[in-house]
């Protein structure tokens, strides 16, 4: 069995457009070798570090934490089940946080007008007591402080 995939077979067996894999070459989350001829060969662990890359996307880690964590992968085999816990740890908290957010974020949602002002008095979400009302109007957060 060929140890190596060519860029169609990687986005074929990934579901990820080529040009997102050359996109993650790029950004340092996967890495190619070259033929002679010039063209993008992958070692078949590139497979895993995509679904990895994939699920992190979608719990909304980003891109350079991603590649920070697959740094800490070893090189040169495939990662283990152990390694890919040690990963997943490194996340846990974070994703966490955003949860307990969103879940405050729906439970308040239906008192929110969505002007997007940011400093109405009765807007419990992102501005409390009306607390940045002093600063003038418009948006002052992107995360709600703790007051």
């Amino acid at each position: 069995m060929r140890r190596e995939l060519a860029v169609g077979e990687v986005a074929a067996r990934s579901g990820v457009a080529v040009s997102a894999l050359h996109f993650y070459e790029k950004k340092g989350l996967i890495q190619a070798l070259r033929t002679a001829g010039n063209q993008r060969r992958y070692a078949r662990d590139v497979l895993r570090r995509v679904a990895v890359i994939k699920v992190a996307q979608r719990a909304g880690v980003p891109l350079a934490e991603v590649r920070e964590a697959l740094d800490t992968l070893p090189g040169g085999r495939t990662p283990t089940a152990a390694d890919w816990s040690r990963l997943s740890r490194r996340w846990r908290a974070d994703l966490d946080d955003r949860i307990a957010r969103l879940v405050r974020l729906r439970d308040q949602l239906d008192g929110c007008i969505g002007c997007g002002c940011l400093s109405l008095r009765s807007c419990p979400l992102r501005n409390p007591d009306d607390v940045l009302g002093d600063q003038g109007p418009g948006p002052r957060l992107l995360e709600p402080a703790e007051y």
